[in-house]
């Protein structure tokens, strides 16, 4: 993940959290947002609910090597929309950008399985009610 501004406290919460649960997660520091997004070897995908529907765009990213998926705050700067190969909308209301980058995710990789990250020191262990979380601090 490209992070601009740099921001060492939120890099370090999220190397927290991505030990934790599992996977490769990296967070590199992007003092110049432009300069992540010109330099980056592949599909340029900006998330907003401006854009064209997710559902339309999705064949042609599906055949991407490489995709960068981008999200920003309540005041994207212009360039931003003009530097994205696609500029796609996970709905067209106002959403959060953790909601747009995790529903992209989904149609992208598809839902992940109970094993999708065996490394992870914690797992959620699906119910009905309640919640039961192995490795961590709750389980109940």
């Amino acid at each position: 993940m490209f992070l601009h501004p740099p921001d060492p406290d939120l890099a370090a919460r999220i190397a927290a959290v991505a030990e934790r649960w599992g996977g490769e997660f990296e967070v590199l520091p992007a003092a110049e947002w432009r300069a992540a997004v010109k330099g980056f070897d592949g599909k340029v995908v900006h998330l907003t609910m401006y854009g064209l529907p997710l559902e339309r765009v999705l064949p042609r990213l599906a055949r991407a090597r490489r995709i960068l998926l981008v999200v920003g705050g309540a005041k994207v700067p212009p360039d931003l929309y003009r530097l994205a190969g696609y500029n796609v909308a996970v709905g067209h209301q106002p959403h959060s950008e953790v909601a747009a980058l995790a529903v992209a995710l989904e149609r992208l990789l598809g839902l992940p399985g109970p094993d999708r990250e065996p490394g992870a020191r914690q797992r959620v262990f699906p119910r009905a009610r309640g919640k039961r979380v192995v490795g961590g601090r709750t389980s109940r």
